[in-house]
Parts: C-alpha cells; structure tokens; sequence
C-alpha cells in the first residue's frame, strides 16, 4: 500500500448533501468497523476510483490524523453514467490486509493460469486447423495431378 487516500469529515448527510459533493468532485463514503463509531466521511472522486480500480481489496486512508486500514464492503455507481455514488468501507486489522492481498494475488495467479491455458489450447486447435487446411489443399492438388497425367 503505497501512498493513503486522504478523508475528509462531512456532517451534512442525505441526498442533497450528496449531491452537493458529487458536484463539488467529491465521493460520500461511510466507515465503519468493529468498536468504532460510524463515520462519514468524503474523498476526491478521481482519486477513490483510481485506488479503487487499482487495489480494491484494501485501502490506507488518512482520517483525522490517524491512518487506517479499510476494505470496500459496498460500492454504489449510477447505472446511466457509471459514476461513483457512494462507498462503504470497513476497518481492518493489518493481518486481515495481508490475509485479503495473499488471497487476491492467488487468485489473480488462478486467472492467468486459466487464460494461459484457454490460450494455449487455442493456439493448439489453430494449428491442427492449418494442418488440415494445408493437407487439404495437398489432397486437392495431387488429386488434380493425377487426374491431369491419366488423360494423358
């Protein structure tokens, strides 16, 4: 986790302070976790969906000071023009992260694995298929050789 995303405090809640940030370039999120309050909060929009499309599986965030570990719960985007609305966020323990990142990165190995082999096999079925083609048109040819030297 290289650089934190920074966390503004917001005490204005509902739709039309919502609003208010999603105009000003700013996402409404909550965080929220296991002995501590609720707390909303908002983040540049910008900088939330890059972080977000690059590790959404944890996040550092800087809130009053104090840096914590977060991990999306929920995420909330228009469905017309695919904006972020709003994001949950739920405190977790340094280890959970680790645990988080390793199961991430297994899977990620899992994928490419999988699209290794879809391409390899692929590949194997685009040879066979030019193999076919080839002695096709060698079948055909010598076929009309022989033909060609009989009617001589």
């Amino acid at each position: 986790m290289s650089s934190a995303l920074v966390a503004q405090s917001r005490s204005d809640f509902g739709k039309g302070a919502a609003r208010r940030l999603r105009r000003e370039g700013q996402t409404p999120a909550v965080v929220y976790g296991p002995g501590t309050p609720v707390t909303h909060v908002s983040f540049d929009s910008h900088d939330l969906v890059l972080t977000l499309r690059k590790r959404a599986s944890s996040i550092e965030i800087v809130l009053d000071g104090k840096t914590l570990i977060v991990a999306p719960r929920d995420i909330q985007i228009d469905p017309v023009r695919r904006d972020l609305e709003h994001v949950d966020l739920v405190i977790i323990t340094a280890a959970e992260a680790a645990s988080i990142e390793r199961e991430a990165a297994e899977e990620h190995a899992r994928q490419e694995a999988d699209a290794a082999a879809t391409i390899a096999d692929a590949e194997a079925k685009a040879a066979a298929r030019a193999e076919r083609q080839a002695a096709k048109e060698a079948g055909t040819s010598d076929a009309a050789d022989d033909s060609a030297s009989d009617s001589e």
